[in-house]
């Protein structure tokens, strides 16, 4: 069967200054509306096309959309370093300067929350509005599995990273296959999946595991927007709340859907989704419209 791609916007890859080359979709500037930009972050183990590809189309109507795909995840960053959400958090600005493309609307999506958080907070310059969905302000796992879980995970993430790099896709390519073999999954979301890296998944999880903003998260201090998905069995959507009471001002956008809301209800998640870019950016004006 042929490898169809959903209709996603061009993408290509990019050198981020002094930090290797990622890849990125970019839908391009919507006449009048130049300077609205919309970063969207995608989640752990995702990729841009997959977390994304049936918000694209909305999103673009009304904002240049611009998604990359994070380091070890995707076809992002290749790195021998440790895996931090700050290094992914840094990636993206690097990413807007590059285009030019700044101050953004920061989009994350469970992970890509905690990367949009430290996007603000590290280069708040950068971040115009923040939209948080299916995500928390921290993560964790029951306390007397932590430890056992941890040493497991680096073990684990070390013992990878020093297998050659062909080994590592064909590790990749295979578990893919199989996970997929008894679902229906599209071709081309079988050959995204393919392209993480392993052992940088398992330290992305780690990084998550340890994240927490509740010390910081009030002190954001741009428009904010909260989708929580409410039926979540991934991220409690008792945390997502708390998250959105947390932040100074911030809209909570409810869709009655799981974790993969993006996707498997993307008919009530994706207006949901408008409608918290629209809070967060303050709905751009058209070319000739009065700001005021």
């Amino acid at each position: 069967m042929a490898v169809v791609p959903p209709n996603l916007p061009p993408g290509k890859a990019i050198e981020l200054d002094g930090r290797s080359r990622t890849w990125v979709y970019d839908s391009g500037p919507v006449p009048g509306r130049e300077r609205s930009t919309i970063l969207l972050l995608h989640g752990w183990t995702s990729t841009a096309a997959l977390n994304w590809h049936l918000c694209f189309p909305a999103l673009a109507q009304e904002y240049r959309v611009v998604a990359l795909d994070h380091r070890g995840h995707g076809r992002g960053i290749r790195s021998r370093t440790p895996f931090r959400l700050e290094d992914c958090a840094d990636d993206a600005a690097a990413l807007i300067e590059a285009l030019g493309v700044g101050p953004v609307i920061a989009v994350g999506y469970s992970m890509g929350g905690p990367v949009a958080q430290l996007l603000w907070r590290r280069h708040p310059d950068m971040v115009d509005g923040i939209v948080l969905c299916a995500t928390a302000s921290r993560f964790s796992v029951r306390q007397e599995t932590s430890v056992s879980l941890g040493t497991l995970g680096l073990g684990a993430s070390m013992a990878l990273s020093l297998l050659p790099e062909v080994v590592r896709r064909q590790g990749m390519s295979l578990a893919s296959r199989n996970w997929a073999a008894n679902r229906v999954i599209p071709p081309w979301a079988i050959v995204e999946w393919e392209r993480n890296d392993p052992g940088a998944l398992i330290q992305a999880g780690l990084a998550l595991r340890r994240f927490d903003s509740t010390g910081w998260i009030d002190t954001i201090d741009v428009p904010a927007s909260v989708v929580v998905t409410a039926l979540d069995s991934i991220v409690s959507p008792v945390r997502q709340w708390d998250l959105a009471r947390a932040i100074p001002g911030a809209v909570a956008y409810p869709v009655q859907g799981d974790h993969r809301a993006c996707v498997e209800q993307a008919r009530q998640f994706v207006p949901a989704l408008l409608a918290a870019c629209r809070a967060a950016g303050a709905a751009p004006a058209m070319a000739g419209e009065s700001s005021a």
